[in-house]
């Protein structure tokens, strides 16, 4: 009985933490349709490392030129902070990778954690490609009461307009 009321008492006296709980991951889909096929789109795309030019967010991107498991690419964001990326997955067959976010910087882009893919598909017409891109991501600040600039909107933002953007410079460089 000494149990129960101990294991009772202690509900008791810290409600708070029984609900507090960390946060919930996002998710970020966005896709476009570029009218050159999809080999053209892949030669751009499968440069884990060149991404700095299509995507105008990026001020430059620097890797180790590994396409596979492990590979890094340390970008430098307009906003002058540095994330690196590793590569969990490549295929140049099926025009496709993912990677996660190995190092993080919360002042510059506000998740603590992503994973994110890439796919370039065939499009509806010939010649057009669809480029996807997908995210799963934890929001900057993974503590009870983060921040506004780190909490879940603040990293919904961010991923979506960062996808929103890199792939209209993906466009425009291929379509022009």
């Amino acid at each position: 009985m000494k149990c129960l009321q101990l294991s009772l008492c202690s509900f008791l006296l810290f409600p708070v933490a029984v609900f507090a709980h960390g946060p919930t991951p996002q998710k970020a889909k966005e896709s476009v349709v570029i009218q050159v096929s999809v080999d053209k789109v892949w030669s751009v795309v499968k440069q884990f490392e060149g991404i700095a030019d299509w995507h105008p967010d990026i001020k430059t991107s620097t890797g180790d030129g590994k396409h596979e498991s492990g590979g890094t690419r340390t970008l430098t964001l307009q906003n002058g902070g540095q994330i690196v990326e590793e590569l969990d997955y490549y295929s140049d067959k099926d025009h496709e990778y993912s990677y996660r976010l190995k190092t993080e910087n919360v002042q510059a882009f506000p998740a603590s954690s992503y994973t994110t893919e890439i796919q370039v598909k065939p499009g509806d017409e010939a010649d057009t490609a669809v480029v996807l891109l997908k995210s799963r991501f934890y929001r900057g600040d993974t503590g009870n009461t983060p921040p506004e600039n780190l909490n879940d909107e603040a990293a919904v933002k961010a991923v979506n307009t960062f996808f929103i953007n890199g792939l209209a410079g993906l466009k425009r460089k291929l379509e022009n």
